[in-house]
């Protein structure tokens, strides 16, 4: 299990294993993994402090895009009324060494089939950083409402209808 995402090569999307687990089922150096490059990416990346063990992971699923020992992409998966009516998909990040090869799209194509396998819900939600909005819309989101500000960051909700 590769610890330091910074020490790999940029990679293809093409040789990722997609793996998605409960909270319970994660190993700990699966855990570690996962925890760790959500604090690269959101808390240093992003030099945003905030609580990240916020208590939903537990009940949560967890999607991970393996390269071997790599952690290449994360999300989580949120039943219905966990945090919103709908279900939602959370926590979405790519390693720094991925960005630009097209594995966020796989990633969120993944989390959205994943979540129509898993849950019944006519609809999925996200809290979308503003600036991924046209990604988001490419994928089916539309949003709704006004930006809000969310840990100093513009964020927008957006839907996704999906069928069970």
């Amino acid at each position: 299990m590769i610890i330091d995402n910074t020490a790999v090569a940029k990679p293809s999307a093409e040789k990722i294993v997609w793996v998605c687990k409960r909270f319970d089922q994660l190993t700990n150096a699966e855990l570690y993994s996962l925890l760790r490059l959500r604090s690269e990416v959101f808390v240093v990346e992003q030099n945003c402090v905030y609580l990240d063990a916020d208590g939903i992971d537990l009940q949560s699923l967890h999607l991970c895009g393996w390269q071997g020992d790599y952690l290449a992409a994360y999300c989580r998966l949120l039943p219905p009324g966990l945090a919103y009516a709908e279900a939602s998909i959370g926590r979405v990040l790519t390693a720094s060494g991925h960005r630009g090869t097209g594995l966020g799209k796989l990633l969120m194509q993944e989390a959205i089939s994943r979540v129509q396998k898993n849950f019944i819900t006519k609809a999925i939600r996200i809290s979308a950083q503003y600036y991924l909005l046209e990604f988001y819309r490419q994928l089916g989101f539309q949003s709704m409402g006004e930006v809000y500000m969310e840990d100093d960051i513009p964020h927008i909700a957006m839907l996704l209808a999906v069928e069970n």
